[in-house]
Formats: structure tokens, sequence, C-alpha cells
């Protein structure tokens, strides 16, 4: 189908040159940037993700950290046991 496009000096020499370079009819440029754009509409970049950290303070001088960290992995320790058990 035919049709008439007003199209920026720019764009037009920037698609003229893709032509060239590409070896292929202006029109199939053209066609290719349309189709090309229509897509990159339909389908737009995700936003980013931004995570906002919050300070959380130190920790309550009553709690070891390290044995708590061991108490954790003990515990996970006895529930995969306890699994395996089950399996039996």
């Amino acid at each position: 189908m035919r049709t008439t496009l007003t199209i920026e000096d720019q764009l037009l020499d920037e698609l003229k040159q893709r032509a060239r370079a590409s070896g292929q009819p202006f029109r199939q440029v053209v066609g290719q940037a349309l189709r090309a754009g229509l897509l990159a509409l339909e389908r737009p970049e995700p936003a980013t993700y931004r995570l906002q950290p919050h300070a959380l303070g130190q920790p309550r001088s009553a709690f070891d950290l390290v044995k708590a960290r061991a108490l954790a992995d003990a515990l996970e320790d006895e529930a995969i046991a306890e699994k395996l058990v089950q399996r039996r």
C-alpha cells in the first residue's frame, strides 16, 4: 500500500544510510523500523525495582548473634533429620 509520510530530515538520512549499508531497499528498512517501533510500544521496558534500605539500629546487647546463628543452624539440622526419619 502506498502512503505519504512526513519524516524529519535527520531520520530520513539515517534510514537511507541504513538501507545503503544493508543493501536492502529503502521501503524495507522503513518497514522494519516501524515494526520494531510498534513492538517496543507494545512491550515497554519494565521499571527497575529499587529497594529503600532502612536502618534497624544496633542489636540488643542481651543477644549474642553468633550463638543465635548457631542455634538456628542446629534447629535446621534437627528439622532435616526429622524429615529423613519420617521417610523411612
